[in-house]
């Protein structure tokens, strides 16, 4: 049907935006060595460079996470590419270490913006009886998206001039035309209010969302945090270590937890709610000791091992626990306690990698990813021990 077949364009064009949008979070990844080499700059600081980006994440979900309601999807999507493209210019100009800053924390805000009115606008567009599919299409846009900056960045880096100047120009283009397909695509808010009704959202958690929301915060953490050591420091551990000076590889390796966590993330579907949560901590569990083992022996197969399972673990466990929390929590509370897990998500993007950057003077990068890989073993390993003494009842159909 004609109806049909333009519902699903209007959809993929939003998925592509959407994905547009999430490149550009991930962009400066294996450009940090760089970085380094130009401004002279620890560990320690590319690590909080990299986590300003999570502080303007949360700082949007607590302020503004339900703007899209409130004002419509195109406003708010249109603001995000706004702050992608501000983000783009702060690194083409950057001649000192405060550009990043800025350029990372306004990333942050687009990405804030992005995740929750793109994945609803996405939705929003699919022909009736589609949610299923545009679902689909969303969680492929949202991580192929953070999976394609590593690589775009990697590749231009590696393979074009001006590896510092090239990445951020090609998306800023990407941008641009994101924003005339935008104007293009309908407004799917029916009645949308001026900017002054949005409201901050305060995280909640009800009573009887706490049994489910501790195991699921947890394990949500610890995957987390494992993408923020993976995107932040691993191209500094493979160029140092393994002498992986290709920008292209270190690029390709990042990005492969993105695409595994798509993966695991489309699992979920086959394995039910209940069982992905803990299948998800055992595959994260797997992940993190292949970490352990490339941090210790030095070599790259088991990093490359480590992106994969680690990536599908984290997918797995995220989507199963978001799924078990949204079924939990009262239906007028429920983006509120949605919004306080991405919080915790986020927390644990920013504060382990600091961690790493901190113990990475006084103990040397390998030694600093051991402690952490540890203690995240240690709280991965107590949410599934919780999961399977109290198994996860989701209240939703197990597929």
């Amino acid at each position: 049907m004609v109806g049909d077949r333009q519902g699903w364009l209007r959809c993929l064009l939003a998925g592509a935006v959407f994905v547009v949008g999430m490149t550009g979070t991930t962009l400066p990844t294996p450009l940090y060595p760089l970085y380094q080499e130009k401004f002279g700059f620890s560990e320690l600081t590319v690590t909080v460079v990299y986590a300003v980006y999570a502080f303007g994440v949360i700082g949007v979900l607590l302020l503004a996470g339900n703007a899209s309601d409130t004002v419509g999807r195109r406003p708010t999507l249109l603001w995000g590419l706004g702050f992608a493209a501000a983000s783009a210019i702060c690194f083409l100009s950057a001649d000192a270490l405060g550009w990043l800053y800025a350029g990372r924390l306004l990333s942050g805000l687009s990405a804030g913006l992005f995740t929750g009115a793109a994945t609803a606008y996405v939705m929003d567009l699919a022909p009736p009886g589609g949610q299923s599919r545009a679902t689909l299409v969303a969680t492929a846009a949202n991580m192929g998206g953070l999976g394609c900056g590593p690589l775009l960045a990697g590749l231009l880096a590696e393979y074009a001039p001006e590896p510092l100047l090239l990445p951020f120009a090609v998306h800023l283009a990407l941008v641009i035309v994101s924003a005339v397909v935008l104007l293009r695509l309908p407004e799917t808010v029916r009645e949308p209010r001026p900017l002054t009704a949005v409201r901050p959202q305060r995280p909640a958690l009800p009573a009887q969302v706490r049994p489910v929301f501790v195991p699921a915060a947890t394990a949500s953490f610890a995957g987390f945090a494992l993408f923020g050591v993976f995107t932040s420091v691993s191209p500094a551990f493979l160029a140092r270590y393994l002498h992986v000076d290709n920008h292209a590889v270190s690029g390709l390796i990042v990005a492969l937890a993105f695409f595994a966590s798509t993966a695991g993330q489309l699992a979920v579907d086959r394995f039910g709610v209940s069982r992905s949560l803990p299948l998800g901590c055992a595959v994260l569990l797997a992940g993190l000791a292949f970490l352990a083992g490339a941090l210790s022996a030095e070599l790259l197969v088991l990093v490359v091992l480590a992106a994969v399972v680690g990536g599908a673990g984290q997918g797995l466990s995220f989507r199963a626990a978001l799924s078990a929390i949204a079924a939990a929590a009262p239906v007028e509370r429920r983006a509120a306690v949605i919004s306080t897990l991405f919080v915790v998500a986020y927390t644990g993007i920013s504060i382990p990698v600091i961690g790493v950057g901190l113990l990475s003077g006084p103990l040397g990068l390998e030694q600093a990813g051991l402690v952490f890989t540890g203690c995240m073993l240690l709280l991965v390993a107590s949410a599934a021990t919780y999961v399977l003494r109290r198994p996860v009842r989701t209240g939703v159909h197990e597929g």
